[in-house]
This record gives C-alpha cells, sequence and structure tokens, in this order.
C-alpha cells in the first residue's frame, strides 16, 4: 500500500520516518503520492581508462576506478550521451522496520533523458542514509543537471508486518550511513568473498 500525501506527512511527524535536509526551507516536496528529493553535490565517474573491466573478484576495479567530482551550487554538472555515473541525494532518509521506499525519476527530467536508476530503486525497512542515484543520459545531446534541483521522488510503502531483519541489522548492510554516492561494494556479497580467499 503506497502512502498519501497525507500518511506521508503523519509518519514524517511522528518520527517514524525521518528525512534530514541541509536546506530544510526549501524542502520537503510532498505530492500526492511521493516525496521529490534534491541533487547533491558530489558525483563519482568510472575512470575507463585504468581498468578494462569491472570484475566482482578484483574490488581494486570498483574503488580504485572511481574519481570523485564536486560541483559548487550554481554550477552545472554536464551529463553526456550515453555517460553513466553516480550521484547523491541532499537528503538522507531513516526508515522503520515495517516501510519500505521506492526511487523513481521525475517526468520532466525522464523526457530530457536522464534516469535516475538503472535497477536499484528499492530502499529497505531500516535503512538509513543519503539515496545513491545511477544517473544516466538517454539523449542524444548532452544534459545540465544542478545541485540543489528536485532528482528524484521517493515513494513509501507500508509493510505487511516489520521486517524480521531490517537493514540496519542485516550482516551484508553494505551501504548503511551512506553519505556520499556509494560505488557498488559487490565484491563484499559473500560468494565473492568466498572465492577470492
Amino acid at each position: 500500500m503506497i502512502l498519501s500525501d497525507r500518511d506521508i506527512k503523519a509518519a514524517i511527524a511522528s518520527g517514524r520516518v525521518r528525512v534530514e535536509s541541509s536546506q530544510p526551507e526549501l524542502f520537503p516536496h510532498i505530492h500526492a503520492s511521493s516525496m521529490d528529493f534534491r541533487l547533491g553535490n558530489v558525483f563519482k565517474l568510472y575512470e575507463h581508462s585504468k581498468f578494462p573491466v569491472l570484475d566482482p573478484l578484483k574490488p581494486e576495479s570498483f574503488a580504485g576506478n572511481m574519481r570523485t567530482i564536486t560541483v559548487p551550487n550554481g554550477e552545472a554538472f554536464i551529463v553526456q550521451p550515453g555517460e553513466f555515473l553516480l550521484g547523491v541525494t541532499q537528503e538522507k532518509i531513516t526508515l522503520p522496520d515495517d516501510m519500505v521506499a521506492r526511487v523513481e525519476g521525475r517526468s520532466s527530467l525522464g523526457r530530457l533523458g536522464i534516469i535516475v536508476h538503472s535497477t536499484a530503486g528499492f530502499v529497505d525497512p531500516g535503512f538509513a542514509g543519503t539515496i545513491t542515484l545511477e544517473i544516466s543520459n538517454l539523449n542524444r545531446l548532452p544534459v545540465a543537471l544542478y545541485p540543489g534541483m528536485r532528482i528524484c521522488q521517493i515513494a513509501f510503502e507500508q509493510m505487511t508486518s516489520a521486517a524480521e531483519t531490517p537493514y540496519d541489522q542485516k550482516p551484508f548492510s553494505k551501504y548503511q550511513g551512506q553519505v556520499l554516492p556509494e560505488e557498488s561494494r559487490l565484491a563484499n556479497d559473500p560468494e565473492f568473498a568466498k572465492q577470492r580467499s
């Protein structure tokens, strides 16, 4: 069941859902069934020349293969056609053990060719942190993105019961508490860690 605007407001007012913003005067933008999050200042891009492949058995091909760019407020980050990069929301979210959230793109940006997640649009119960965005430009033209602009929308869903093992208690919760856009930690999955040892 997706929460309505009145239920989103009530969940935030009661503290069940926490949303922290660096600019609370500009927040929140709550719609009938979602709320908007804004784009942060930090981006990470893969350095294509460093490694020939991203390999889960070689963790350095993930962590050692990204460059971080910080864009000042008021300046644009230009996303080139076909480019893939990681961004981050300005807002931090904390979910209770019986609620999930879904990250979706905004229609106005989708019409420019910008998508904000490739497959990871699901936020687990018990998660706390910023949302890492998997940004791609499907357009044939470059698109300018600005820190502070509304970049995605979050929809909340009430679960049938509280999770037995929420994300913050899961042994392999690799992204709990993230602040910056975080590159893949797929190499930390048990099946890959076992193969490396």
